[in-house]
């Protein structure tokens, strides 16, 4: 069967991909649009902070890192743009043409990118699997080129960065993934200024590896003292360590580089995704909290050993809990719970997980919660924080991923 005419322009796209830079990605993308009969096709990302959506160009164009608004941004609330970023799904508004501009999310699994302009004449065509499968080459393009880009890590940004936060940035994984199993999601502020807060995860097989730490202190020592802390974490489990060894291994590189003159709380766990069986250690880190059925709540205590790297020699202990699908696992860091505001009341424990509780209840998928769930924080505390505030969060989906999606956005992420 010979293909068609849309299906070879996203081939000759997929061709010209290998062998070009990210500032060349607008300009190929939006010529493959208009040979398919489309134009005005724009490439919008997400800043760090995922409050507005900024025009790739192709040329180094983008607003300097410490400018906080560009003229050709747009906001994520109250945009046709931006709906369609939170719902990871397309829309579409008049053009003044009498065509249709439509906005499609960028992903790369479900990581949000940003969106896809594309501006369709008058049409009884079906225009969507053209689109979503443009924006989908689109974003894939986008991560390939990524890493090695100061332009794509400048357009990202709406102000300076610090020194600590540049290390913790590069190091971090995607703060979203989704497979059958089980859905991953995780927020770090204050995103231009964070200290000793990190996170990891990662697969082997049917093992989801989790851990979070927070290192003492909120500075460029905390920074190498929490980067320290994950490459020991990886390097250990890579050589199949069990959690208990990889506590161990990170006291003894902590001790050894800092003589126990800093150290990080954390709390290292592992989710076996057939069975649902949840184990972890704490290393005087808040412990872990499950949310079931959208509304019962339980904290998962376990005896804490010290924090890691302060030389006191304490054993930890392995426990473990039974999951059910459809579970919600927070590991989260005082920062957190302890932002207060300008009257001095804390953001608590309790308004952290009510929260989490109703954004499930109206049906967004993980990264639209903390997404939002970091503008309440910083609405809390008059958009500054003074300390690290970082979240990670799992959801099993069952063996079998059999717990159904919540939205349009959840059917994507499956």
């Amino acid at each position: 069967m010979e293909p068609n005419r849309d299906d070879q322009l996203l081939g000759e796209l997929l061709d010209s991909s290998h062998a070009i830079s990210m500032q060349q990605i607008p300009v190929v993308v939006a010529d493959t649009a208009g040979r398919a009969g489309y134009r005005d096709t724009v490439i919008y990302l997400a800043d760090i902070q995922q409050n507005v959506l900024r025009p790739l160009r192709g040329r180094d164009a983008g607003a300097p890192p410490h400018l906080r608004c560009a003229p050709d941004e747009i906001r994520v609330e109250g945009t046709l743009a931006g709906r369609a970023f939170q719902n990871v799904t397309g829309v579409q508004g008049p053009a003044a043409d009498g065509g249709t501009v439509w906005w499609v999310p960028l992903l790369d699994g479900i990581e949000r990118l940003g969106v896809l302009k594309v501006v369709v004449p008058p049409t009884d065509r079906d225009v969507m699997r053209f689109l979503w499968r443009l924006a989908g080459l689109v974003g894939l393009m986008v991560v390939s080129k990524r890493a090695l880009s100061d332009t794509y890590a400048r357009l990202l940004r709406t102000r300076p960065m610090t020194v600590s936060a540049e290390m913790q940035w590069r190091l971090l994984p995607p703060r979203t993934f989704a497979n059958d199993r089980v859905v991953i999601g995780a927020l770090l502020e204050p995103a231009y200024e964070l200290g000793g807060d990190a996170f990891d995860y990662g697969l082997a097989g049917d093992t989801v590896h989790l851990a979070i730490f927070d290192a003492m202190g909120h500075n460029t020592t905390s920074g190498l003292t929490s980067n320290l802390a994950v490459a020991t974490c990886r390097n250990s489990r890579l050589q199949g360590a069990d959690l208990l060894e990889v506590g161990k291994a990170i006291e003894k590189i902590l001790e050894q580089q800092f003589a126990a003159t800093s150290y990080v709380t954390a709390l290292l766990a592992e989710l076996d995704s057939r069975t649902g069986m949840l184990s972890w250690t704490n290393h005087g880190h808040p412990p872990p909290v499950v949310i079931r059925n959208g509304r019962w709540v339980t904290t998962l205590e376990c005896p804490p050993a010290a924090p890691l790297g302060t030389g006191l020699g304490d054993d930890a202990v392995l426990c473990q809990e039974q999951l059910e699908p459809g579970d919600r696992i927070l590991l989260y860091t005082d920062g957190i719970i302890e932002a207060r505001n300008s009257s001095g009341q804390e953001f608590g424990l309790h308004r952290f997980i009510d929260f989490i509780i109703r954004r499930n209840a109206d049906g967004l998928p993980v990264p639209e919660t903390l997404r939002r769930l970091v503008r309440s924080i910083l609405d809390h505390h008059a958009g500054q924080l003074d300390d690290d505030a970082t979240v990670l969060l799992l959801e099993w989906r069952g063996p079998d991923g059999r717990i159904p999606p919540r939205s349009p956005a959840s059917a994507a992420e499956a």
